[in-house]
């Protein structure tokens, strides 16, 4: 009978790791939301320069992890104008309509030291769709100032008709003027709550 009252308090204190995962603020500061996609013949690519997010890590307890982001779609700078004013419109992401680009994570699995595979729903454009995202954790250490930082690289591929983003232009090949897979990476500075 003891044993068995030690097995369940043990059992007890382990379904409480998840209070001990740690919570950050993404560090907007030093974190890049980019993008990369084919046009023509190369690849293009962009950044999104307005953004929040938050999440939780406890390198011990994956089920704790949890992440959430909100990224605002008129912040799509391609680093030419007129580019970017058309990827606004309707032909595109539609900002007016549909202002901001969330994801917010459902699950990590594939845990490493290293790396992960951190499952979430992305919505953009008004259409939620599952996503995974591939992580590396890069570290984490004290800055200069005593504040806990941790660096994180994401990356996902998405085809950007699912979405609802179809434009595009036939060229006189035959091909087709802009790709439908989208690169995104983000390269994530997290500072600790």
């Amino acid at each position: 009978m003891k044993k068995h009252l030690q097995l369940m308090i043990a059992a007890l204190l382990l379904s409480t790791g998840p209070a001990l995962a740690a919570d950050y603020t993404i560090d907007t500061a030093h974190t890049t939301v980019s993008f990369k996609i084919k046009h023509l013949f190369s690849k293009v690519m962009g950044e999104f320069k307005q953004f929040e997010g938050t999440f939780s890590y406890d390198p011990a307890n994956p089920k704790a992890w949890k992440a959430e982001a909100v990224i605002q779609a008129a912040s799509i700078d391609t680093n030419v104008e007129k580019r970017d004013t058309h990827l606004k419109s309707k032909d595109f992401f539609d900002t007016a309509a549909y202002p901001t680009i969330t994801f917010k994570s459902t699950g990590v699995r594939a845990v490493t030291k290293t790396t992960a595979k951190i499952d979430g729903l992305l919505t953009l454009h008004g259409v939620t769709k599952k996503v995974t995202l591939k992580a590396e954790f890069l570290g984490e250490d004290k800055d200069p100032w005593g504040n806990v930082q941790i660096g994180i690289t994401a990356t996902t591929k998405v085809n950007r008709k699912d979405f609802g983003l179809a434009w595009n232009q036939v060229l006189e090949s035959g091909k087709l003027l802009v790709g439908e897979e989208v690169e995104i990476t983000l390269d994530i500075t997290g500072l600790k709550k």
